[in-house]
């Protein structure tokens, strides 16, 4: 008895993350469709901009300190306004079109639905879900989900250098 009511626990811990999957790809869906299009404007609406911006900044300031001491000096003494506009610069779907291809996602690629979507997307314990490439891959980028009701893309995991402008 005790062994099927562990299995009851575990497939219906299963069918919440398949749920949570499932109503996450919806919007990640959507990301990926402003992202190919160039879609400022859906592309603003699912993205959390204060935590990606946030993290995003984190991570410029500690990889300038890494890199050199000097340049984490002249970040430091320009203030948070010049990170602050390096993190408003990298937030744009341009600039994640980088990230769509590592996934496979090109412009003449034919988008999956939801249901496809939904199988590149791994729960997390906090709640949040991430993208990966395949099964035992590393995360990319994180979906939290929002008090409006949508999944909005609010971390980013994947090298700085994917991240950049096209010309």
């Amino acid at each position: 008895m005790r062994a099927v009511l562990i299995a009851l626990a575990a497939l219906t811990l299963s069918a919440c993350a398949t749920v949570q999957k499932l109503d996450a790809a919806s919007d990640v869906h959507a990301l990926l469709i402003a992202i190919r299009d160039n879609d400022s404007a859906t592309f603003d609406a699912l993205v959390d901009r204060p935590a990606l911006k946030g993290e995003l900044q984190a991570r410029l300031m500690a990889e300038a300190s890494r890199k050199d001491q000097r340049i984490a000096a002249l970040a430091a003494l320009l203030g948070p306004s010049v990170v602050d506009l390096a993190g408003d610069t990298l937030i744009q779907p341009g600039v994640f079109r980088a990230v769509a291809d590592y996934y496979g996602y090109r412009p003449e690629t034919k988008i999956p639905g939801p249901v496809g979507i939904s199988t590149a997307l791994r729960p997390l314990p906090d709640g949040r879900v991430c993208a990966v490439k395949d099964k035992t891959g590393p995360c990319l980028v994180t979906f939290t989900h929002a008090p409006d009701g949508r999944w909005k893309l609010s971390g980013f995991d994947g090298e700085l250098s994917m991240l950049r402008l096209r010309r």
